[in-house]
């Protein structure tokens, strides 16, 4: 019987609750620096590019097809004119990044 209050007593205070949860804390804050934050500035950075896109620019799509802006429309889609002249609707969205290094070393 002793041992069974032995066991049910009260461990410790309340300082021994928060030092278990501080490995966790800190996990959650090496996600946030090292993975969440960074994330959230490349989407912002990405959203800033396609909203400044204007005409002439090279562009690659998320498909991998390189071209040149030739209109910018205001309903999120563009023209672009890929290398035999043939001109294609996509949606803003569908812009990867800027090919104009990639397009000028060939």
């Amino acid at each position: 019987m002793n041992q069974l209050l032995i066991l049910m007593a009260p461990q410790g205070g309340g300082q021994n609750g928060i030092m278990s949860f501080l490995p966790l804390i800190a996990i959650v804050v090496v996600f946030y620096f090292f993975m969440i934050r960074p994330q959230m500035k490349k989407a912002k950075d990405q959203k800033k590019y396609i909203e400044g896109l204007k005409k002439g620019d090279k562009i690659l799509t998320i498909g991998g097809i390189y071209g040149k802006v030739v209109e910018v429309r205001e309903d999120a889609t563009l023209i672009m004119e890929v290398e035999d002249g043939t001109k294609m609707k996509i949606a803003k969205s569908a812009v990867s990044n800027d090919a104009t290094v990639s397009l000028n070393q060939n």
